[in-house]
């Protein structure tokens, strides 16, 4: 019976421990399942389940070390010394906001006087006239940024293992709130805000678990192009520059921004429509829709509608900024085809367009195009978070 005890005991001790972490990060099996519930509790539980393991142990292991045999001694201590290991790993270094930690110092410079590899690829905002520009390389190991644009709180964030850039308001049912990374969701980054320890996840904004849970955060637009393309549209933007603290760090995404990672969770599968192939997404009217990126950079222009929004999707010559737009005018739906020098031209009135969405040629001169949100993905992450997505043939 003591022995039983014992055992139940340090299965207590040991099995929720691992399984707490096990669940919320990227181990072998561990993002296939549906298990953030059972993830949640546990971690909302933790510090009972210790308790009670340690309490059905303390008294068979009294009695083993006074009069048990001494290879049964041994045994045991050699047990708790690895208890003590996997305490330690998984509250100490196993921890998503152990691993990945937030900026120490936020410099951000003007265009002029930036020195950003103009090619390298960045989330663009703009609010209230301010334009700022985060690059990949730098968000993406943060996972997420603080900042204001134009006097407005926005959290920027990015998961490399989906290639998911969002930015959100941090507001909470009317308060500002604070997050921390706190793990994954089928590979998404996940955090926690201070308040109501409500998990949200980044590709969603949505609240999957806590009290809060169902809840969204409000999306704030975003653009991902190339700095280069950021910078011809807002000259006068601010660039997030690196924090010398996470050097290394940083240096390890260099070939991020093209898929040439060696690791499998963030490299590229230049194929399309496998687990690790570029799309880029639009939802609109909750019908989503995913485009692959190799038909873009084939065709360079792509007609479509999507559940009545008839849009115009474009690749720069750099074939790595992408603009979505709705190819509606003064109640006409344009047809484009893809000029030279990164310019469009419309079919119906023969008119030239550039990249920015504004006509600058032709008999529609000065109108401009109406941006519509679209983000560039792995496609297991766009498809897991819009089931029901159709693609574009």
């Amino acid at each position: 019976m003591k022995q039983l005890v014992l055992i139940s005991g340090l299965l207590v001790l040991f099995v929720p421990e691992i399984l707490r972490v096990y669940f919320i990060m990227p181990f072998p099996g561990s993002q296939h399942q549906n298990t953030i519930g059972l993830a949640y509790w546990i971690s909302n539980n933790i510090g009972w389940i210790r308790i009670l393991g340690l309490v059905l142990i303390i008294f068979p292991l009294i009695n083993i070390f006074k009069s048990g045999k001494t290879w049964l001694k041994i045994i045991l201590s050699l047990i708790l010394l690895f208890y003590a290991v996997i305490f330690f790993l998984f509250n100490y270094r196993f921890e998503a906001d152990k691993m990945f930690y937030q900026p120490k110092q936020k410099l951000f410079v003007a265009a002029a006087i930036d020195t950003t590899n103009k090619n390298k690829l960045v989330i663009g905002i703009v609010i209230n006239g301010e334009a700022k520009a985060y690059p990949i390389q730098i968000i993406g190991y943060h996972h997420q940024v603080m900042d204001t644009i134009g006097n407005t709180p926005v959290m920027v964030t990015y998961c490399t293992v989906c290639r998911t850039g969002r930015a959100f308001s941090p507001f909470v049912n009317g308060k500002m709130e604070s997050f921390r990374l706190v793990g994954m969701d089928h590979f998404n980054a996940m955090f926690e805000d201070a308040s109501t320890k409500s998990w949200w996840q980044q590709a969603t904004g949505k609240a999957i678990a806590g009290p809060l849970k169902g809840t969204a955060l409000k999306e704030i637009a975003s653009k991902q192009l190339s700095l280069e393309s950021w910078l011809r549209e807002y000259p006068n933007s601010y660039i997030l520059q690196p924090d010398t603290t996470f050097k290394k760090e940083y240096k390890d995404l260099e070939g991020y921004d093209k898929g040439t990672l060696k690791s499998g969770l963030e490299k590229r599968d230049s194929a399309s429509w496998k687990p690790k192939s570029w799309v880029i997404g639009v939802v609109h009217n909750h019908v989503a829709k995913a485009y692959d990126w190799n038909e873009l950079v084939k065709n360079k222009v792509i007609n479509d509608s999507i559940e009545g929004l008839p849009v115009l999707l474009g690749l720069e010559r750099d074939t790595a900024s992408f603009h979505v737009y709705d190819r509606r005018v003064k109640g006409t739906i344009l047809i484009f085809q893809k000029g030279s020098n990164d310019v469009f031209t419309d079919e119906n009135t023969n008119s030239t367009w550039n990249m920015d969405g504004i006509c600058i040629d032709g008999t529609l001169k000065g109108e401009r195009l109406n941006p519509v949100q679209a983000y560039q993905e792995f496609w297991h992450s766009w498809s897991t978070f819009h089931p029901n997505t159709t693609k574009y043939n």
